[in-house]
């Protein structure tokens, strides 16, 4: 962790404020997530080594100002709650990592950085029918806007709506599929962003092989 605040301190000395898609010969990158105080829509695009939520809640709010993270549950389609009891001592402490989408309520603004090595792979998600949480993976950013995500997951019209997190206003804000992969509104996604996605069928997306995905059921300690 050490490591990983000194690096955030380097970047932050050169006023590098915006979120970049490392040069593929790089091994460390960021990707920054302005967070509001009330509820906050991120993902964990680098490999920081943090494994637990609480680990996460400690890294973003040192003193307790993040009360609760969510993970969603596809199998139960709901939000599955990590409450903070001081100390960031969150219950249930699920495992999270490359790849995870956070829904997260903080009682202060501030800008989330996930900062660390780039993934051995990029992340995939087991996208059920119904809801879903994914993240757009780094090495995506030719998909730019939310039509060309949603034409790559279900180019057979498979994603009828993808939500994207309004923080200023507090609500998602839904990019409806009127068909062939016609969203609107349209609006744009660089690499790292999370969404929330309502999809009629399974798939697997990316394609190929990866590992752990967060877009399931989180796992207890």
């Amino acid at each position: 962790m050490k490591k990983l605040l000194f690096v955030l301190l380097v970047l932050l000395a050169f006023g590098l404020l915006t979120a970049v898609e490392s040069d593929p010969s790089a091994t460390v990158g960021y990707v920054k997530y302005p967070s509001v105080a009330g509820l906050n829509f991120a993902a964990m695009p680098m490999d920081d080594g943090m494994t637990l939520v609480s680990q996460v809640g400690a890294y973003m709010g040192p003193l307790d100002e993040i009360d609760t993270i969510f993970l969603w549950n596809s199998t139960g389609q709901y939000w599955d709650g990590c409450v903070n009891y001081g100390g960031a001592y969150y219950e249930p402490d699920y495992t999270v990592g490359p790849g995870t989408v956070l829904y997260y309520s903080s009682s202060y603004a501030f800008d989330y950085y996930s900062i660390g090595d780039m993934p051995v792979a990029n992340a995939q998600y087991s996208i059920v029918p119904g809801l879903n949480t994914i993240m757009l993976p780094l090495n995506k950013s030719a998909l730019s806007l939310v039509s060309l995500v949603g034409a790559d997951i279900g180019p057979l019209d498979e994603i009828d709506t993808i939500f994207l997190w309004n923080s200023a206003g507090q609500y998602w804000d839904g990019c409806v599929n009127y068909g062939g992969a016609y969203y609107e509104p349209d609006y744009a996604t660089p690499i790292g962003t999370p969404m929330y996605i309502s999809s009629s069928a399974s798939i697997t997306w990316p394609a190929g092989p990866r590992g752990a995905t967060r877009s399931v059921a989180p796992t207890r300690k």
